[in-house]
């Protein structure tokens, strides 16, 4: 991360000849300085993505301007998705939880000591559990119930709160309830879900336990984009830990929150810093 002020360009269109030189070229044309690019062509999709950092103080314009002008000079005639952010202007990010207290507790830590440079600007709960936690932090806590009855009121109103606080980003930390398509279609793109990767083998209930009589030698996770499709959505981000037959199923379970906790704070990284780029289910993320 630069010190420096600096605009994020992410970009993705048509793989063709000339793209760089275009993008670059136009930049050059107004003094602007990259101070970091990553580019991928992919050849299953015929689709060219991109990624720029371009300092602040070298272009002779605001942001506005940029976007107006590279708009109508590159990205239309180039067919191009795009998006450009300014690294000055803190992303906001509404946090959902249950009653697992793992990622929660982990991202707040994150955001406490700035290794998440973000604002959080309210946490939302189907439970009233974490209350006094979120705020001794400071931060807003929404207690919205879901069940089968209300599901419909009760997601309208988070979606309400979201726009209310101005949100950018909403993470699933451990939240363990469908989002409803109607949720998932207005904030496509931009709600963030960990869950643990042994998917769709052990589903339900205890799938720690259920790994464990099947003698499952790896765990992992996924942190994904959330869309109306249980669990199918773009993946950011994956890893995994080794284990034995040494491990009980409440090793498992531990080891599952440790790395389910790195993911989720790697994978929210990935996509704050505009790291992430997605064409249909395809992502492209550079690290």
């Amino acid at each position: 991360m630069h010190s420096d002020r600096f605009y994020t360009l992410s970009a993705s269109c048509p793989d063709q000849v000339g793209i760089i030189a275009r993008v670059s070229g136009f930049i050059a044309g107004h003094g602007g300085w990259i101070l970091e690019s990553s580019f991928h062509s992919d050849a299953l999709t015929s689709r060219y993505f991109m990624r720029l950092e371009i300092k602040a103080s070298s272009l002779p314009f605001l942001l506005a301007e940029f976007r107006e002008l590279f708009r109508s000079e590159v990205a239309e005639p180039l067919s191009m998705t795009w998006q450009i952010n300014d690294s000055a202007v803190k992303k906001r990010v509404v946090v959902l939880v249950s009653k697992q207290e793992h990622c929660l507790y982990d991202l707040l830590a994150r955001w406490q000591a700035k290794e998440l440079d973000i604002e959080i600007p309210c946490v939302i709960s189907n439970h009233d559990t974490f209350r006094g936690f979120v705020e001794w932090h400071g931060i807003p806590f929404h207690h919205v119930p879901v069940n089968a009855d209300n599901k419909k009121g009760a997601y309208a109103e988070m979606q309400r709160i979201f726009d209310d606080v101005r949100g950018d980003t909403m993470v699933l930390a451990r939240y363990m309830q469908i989002l409803s398509p109607d949720l998932c279609e207005a904030l496509a793109g931009k709600i963030i879900n960990i869950h643990h990767s042994f998917l769709p083998s052990f589903a339900g209930a205890k799938p720690y336990h259920q790994a464990y009589t099947r003698g499952v030698k790896l765990i992992g996770a996924t942190c994904h984009y959330v869309t109306s499709e249980l669990d199918a959505g773009p993946i950011i981000e994956q890893d995994v830990i080794r284990i034995d037959h040494s491990d009980s199923p409440e090793d498992m379970v531990r080891y599952g929150k440790d790395i389910e906790k790195t993911v989720l704070a790697r994978g929210l990284r990935y996509h704050l810093e505009d790291r992430v780029l997605v064409h249909g289910n395809k992502t492209v993320v550079f690290r």
